[in-house]
């Protein structure tokens, strides 16, 4: 029996659906998709299992939870619509700002029709919302000041390397260079201010606590960890967020989780950058087109975006930079310095970040 005549393998599946295999094996786990099995073992996808994992796709994009899905499919819409209803709110939120911004344009040519000639700055303002971010920056220490820029800035980017590779000076900068943004450094694990700041905001209490119930239902574990990057994740401002070393704090599978909730926040206007070395939070089967890693290499070469694929600049040497969660369980807080010993040479000890 020819069965590429009747199935799909795992990577035409996950071609087919826009998903990776990582994510319909994820579905399997959780009871949602039963692919069949060749006699030697390997999945095997009927037309059947593609339609119930079109559905599993076509309603995770709309941001349920894996849970919330198990329920839609078994004929419970209780979810189904409160998601639908999100979507319809950021369609038409977006809808707005297309409007404005066309309003804008074709006052501009009103104007133009008329003998006005608008200045830069006006132009500018006017196409500034839609156009792509772009920011430059002289790189600080260990650099030498050489100038670092990057064009059409994605939503979702990640910042690796080695330890003493420079990359939380990176980050600190990049958080600087770019329009209101914040950058969240590992003593977020210590800020008492939270569970104030919650109490006094109630509408971003309920955003937390939704947020937080989506990510438990996609194998989460509660933690003040996770609560404190939610809480950053779901304020109104700012529009971006540089973290520090965004695994700290979270195991495994809350990583994971973590990982699948940002890539499903769609259309959020919020710009995100994530400094990692773990490869649930960096997985590179998991990139998405539009995204970038930005490589802070050891020897303190000037940072460089890699390429998200096999044999693309500084792939492999961004593998070897993130290790599996549990490894990075076993280092965390481990990060280096440099002191200068009595000859007045350098030497690097594990103790503070650079």
């Amino acid at each position: 029996m020819n069965l590429s005549l009747r199935s799909y393998t795992p990577a035409q599946a996950s071609a087919s659906l826009g998903v990776s295999a990582k994510a319909l094996r994820l579905y399997e786990q959780h009871g949602l998709l039963s692919p069949d099995r060749t006699r030697t073992g390997w999945r095997t996808y009927d037309a059947a299992v593609m339609a119930r994992a079109a559905e599993i796709v076509a309603l995770r994009n709309l941001g349920l939870s894996l849970v919330q899905v198990a329920r839609v499919l078994s004929g419970e819409p209780r979810d189904l619509d409160a998601a639908l209803a999100a979507h319809e709110a950021r369609l038409s939120e977006a809808g707005q700002r297309t409007a404005a911004a066309l309003e804008r344009i074709r006052s501009l040519r009103a104007e133009l029709a008329q003998g006005r000639v608008p200045t830069a700055a006006t132009l500018a303002q006017a196409i500034a919302e839609n156009a792509p971010a772009t920011v430059g920056f002289a790189l600080p220490w260990p650099w030498a000041g050489e100038w670092f820029a990057i064009h059409d800035v994605p939503r979702l980017s990640f910042i690796t390397g080695a330890l003493g590779s420079g990359k939380t000076r990176f980050a600190q900068t990049l958080a600087a260079a770019l329009p209101d943004a914040d950058f969240l450094a590992l003593d977020r694990l210590r800020d008492p201010a939270i569970a104030q700041r919650l109490a006094e905001d109630p509408l971003l209490a309920e955003r937390v606590e939704r947020r937080l119930t989506w990510l438990v239902e996609d194998g989460a574990e509660r933690s003040e960890a996770l609560t404190t990057l939610v809480v950053a994740l779901e304020a109104a401002k700012p529009t971006a967020l540089v973290v520090d070393m965004v695994e700290e704090g979270l195991n495994a599978a809350t990583q994971v989780a973590l990982m699948a909730h940002l890539r499903l926040r769609g259309m959020s206007k919020r710009m995100l950058v994530l400094m990692t070395r773990s490869s649930a939070i960096l997985d590179l089967d998991m990139l998405e087109p539009s995204e970038i890693v930005i490589l802070c290499p050891a020897n303190h070469s000037v940072p460089l975006l890699t390429a998200p694929y096999p044999g693309g600049q500084g792939y492999e040497a961004v593998a070897t930079c993130i290790a599996s969660p549990e490894v990075r369980a076993r280092t965390a807080g481990v990060v280096a310095m440099r002191l200068h010993d009595l000859s007045g040479r350098t030497a690097s000890t594990s103790s503070q970040s650079c």
